[in-house]
Parts: structure tokens; C-alpha cells; sequence
């Protein structure tokens, strides 16, 4: 049996620890809220983030980060995207050189524009991506919880350390693949949840399957322009870790991006609706960063330009789809175009 170390518990760190303390691994967990840990640790339960699962007695509150990942063999990490440098950094000290890392977090950093593989590097050196994976796809922790059937991949340049997480994972529940993009993977990840908030923002005003239909298939064709530009590859953003978790995440109420965007589409403000979701939206923060990132790169991303400029409060919904609907005629599949 494995040590497993996880840092963040918010409803996707704690899913994923009942999937592999399922098979009998040894979880220890840690958060920067130590009054969410005692609670869940006197409730057996996440009840802010997860309720109505148990967590099973090998899985263990630690208090500190030394605590939780010492001997571990494996550390995932499942803070939010925008706090993974400062989670990393405080547990750079206690990882051992042969553990592998693991992050779920999709996102990509404000001010930096660093994928989180390339934070890690920026932390731990070149050298951490041979042990560095990558855990994504259409899954929504509510339903991982509850044992409800789910396929992700794992993602990593060195494809031994992505195997050895995907049997790790691998259930008759969770089922598991493998890729080396890293960078497809990750960007699918962080710049879903930008289109799942316009996908929100379209039903919150009231627009049917029409609509979202474009939003989706738009939305995915600006994120492979972007990936491409970045060195990803095409087909990555067509399997689970793209098309897949598109679909989940703008069509599900599960979806924290979604909801929020939703909320946004009937007419609240960005800020009462990330208050009222109570819990990160990465999408806002990833929007941002997007954004300026596709400017960086001088790649063409529409539906990212408009509604990251809702989410700042720049631009009103209306007048959004008004843009989008209205821009220059051009043909579907021209990459260089959105």
C-alpha cells in the first residue's frame, strides 16, 4: 500500500482521496483551514465542500504540511490554481526526490501566465517534470464521491510516472488514460471554465441549446488555436481532457463556472455571483489571465475577449452576444481566424 500525501481539501482533493483510499492506500490531507480540517475530521465528512460522503478511516487529517506528505510516495496537489506556487513552495522542502507529484488544479496564473507545470518548474527545477502529472477530464467531484462511473487521463512528459498514477486511480468506477501533452492537457483544463461561464451567461439569459451549441464548439476552437500556438497538439483537445471536459462543464449544474455565469446572465454582478457560488471559480480568475495571454501570443480569441470583459464588468451580456454575433463574416475552419 501507498503513503498518499494531498494538499487542499476542497470537494476534488477529497473526491479523488476516496477513490485511491478505496483500495486501501493511506491518505493524509492538509488545508490552510484548519477549522475545515477539525470538522472534518470530527464529521468523517467535507461537509462545507463534499457533504454526504464519508470519508473511510484511512484517510486522515494532518495539520501541518510536513505532517501530510512526509513518506509519501505520491502528493497531490488540489489547491486552486492561483494558490498552487504558495502550496507548492511551503511543501518544496519535505518532498523526497523520487515522489511524484500530482496536480489537478485548472488554471492559469494572474500576472505570470504560467501553466501550473511550468510553476512547478519555476519552484522545484527542470528536472520535477519527469515526476510531475497531470490528473484531468470530465469530472465533477460530487459525482467521483458517490462512486458514479468517470474517465479522466494523466499527463505527463514522462509517460512511466503517468501509468503509475493511472494504476493508482484505475477502479472499476474511475477509469483511467495516459498522454504526454502536458500543455494540451492543462490549457483544455484552465480555458474550459472561461467558456463554461459564457455558456452560464447564455442561459442565464435566457437562450437555448442553440446558442450554447456555438458557445461550446467556438469556444474549443479558439482554445486549440491558442494550444496549437503553444506547442500543444491538436488531437489533445479533442479527447477527454478538451472536448470532454467542455461538455461536462458547461451543461452540468455542477459546474461552478456555470452556475456563476448564470447568475451573471440574469443580471448580477460578477462579485455577488462568486459570493454566492462560495467557492473559487477559476474561470474568473483564468479569463484574465487568458486574456492577456492570447494578446502575448497573437492569437484571435473572441468569446475569451468578451467575456472576460463581462466578468470585469467592462462589458454588459447583451452587448456581448451583440459583438459575437456581429463580427466579420469568415469561413469555420480557418485556424489563423476565430
Amino acid at each position: 500500500m501507498s503513503r498518499i500525501g494531498v494538499i487542499g481539501a476542497g470537494s476534488w482533493g477529497t473526491a479523488l482521496a476516496t477513490v485511491v483510499a478505496s483500495k486501501g492506500h493511506d491518505i493524509k490531507i492538509f488545508d490552510v483551514d484548519e477549522k475545515h480540517l477539525r470538522s472534518m475530521q470530527e464529521h468523517h465528512e467535507n461537509m462545507d465542500y463534499l457533504p454526504g460522503v464519508p470519508l473511510i478511516d484511512n484517510i486522515k487529517m494532518a495539520f501541518t504540511t510536513e505532517d501530510a506528505i512526509k513518506d509519501a510516495e505520491v502528493i497531490l496537489f488540489s489547491a486552486p490554481a492561483q494558490h498552487f506556487r504558495s502550496a507548492l513552495t511551503a511543501a518544496r522542502e519535505f518532498i523526497g526526490d523520487d515522489v511524484i507529484l500530482i496536480n489537478v488544479a485548472k488554471g492559469i496564473e494572474k500576472g505570470t501566465h504560467k501553466r501550473m507545470s511550468e510553476i512547478a518548474v519555476e519552484v522545484m527545477g527542470e528536472d520535477i517534470l519527469d515526476r510531475y502529472v497531470v490528473l484531468s477530464g470530465p469530472s465533477h467531484a460530487e459525482e467521483v464521491g458517490r462512486r458514479m462511473p468517470t474517465t479522466v487521463a494523466t499527463a505527463s512528459r514522462n509517460i512511466e510516472a503517468a501509468k503509475k498514477i493511472q494504476d493508482l486511480f484505475m477502479t472499476d468506477r474511475f477509469r483511467v488514460y495516459t498522454i504526454d501533452d502536458v500543455t494540451g492537457v492543462e490549457l483544455g483544463g484552465a480555458l474550459k471554465n472561461i467558456i463554461a461561464l459564457g455558456a452560464g451567461i447564455s442561459d442565464g439569459m435566457g437562450f437555448g441549446d442553440n446558442a450554447k451549441a456555438a458557445l461550446m464548439t467556438r469556444g474549443l476552437a479558439e482554445i486549440t488555436r491558442l494550444g496549437l500556438k503553444l506547442g500543444a497538439r491538436p488531437e489533445t483537445f479533442a479527447g477527454l481532457t478538451g472536448t470532454g471536459d467542455l461538455i461536462v462543464t458547461c451543461t452540468s449544474m455542477h459546474s461552478r463556472n456555470r452556475r456563476c455565469g448564470i447568475m451573471m446572465g440574469e443580471g448580477m454582478a460578477p462579485e455577488e455571483a462568486i459570493a454566492k457560488v462560495g467557492m473559487v471559480v477559476e474561470g474568473m480568475f483564468t479569463a484574465e489571465a487568458a486574456y492577456e495571454l492570447a494578446q502575448i501570443a497573437g492569437v484571435e480569441m473572441p468569446i475569451t475577449d468578451v467575456i472576460y470583459k463581462v466578468t470585469k464588468g467592462d462589458l454588459k451580456a447583451k452587448d456581448a452576444v451583440e459583438m459575437l454575433m456581429g463580427r466579420d463574416k469568415r469561413p469555420e475552419l480557418d485556424r489563423d481566424n476565430g
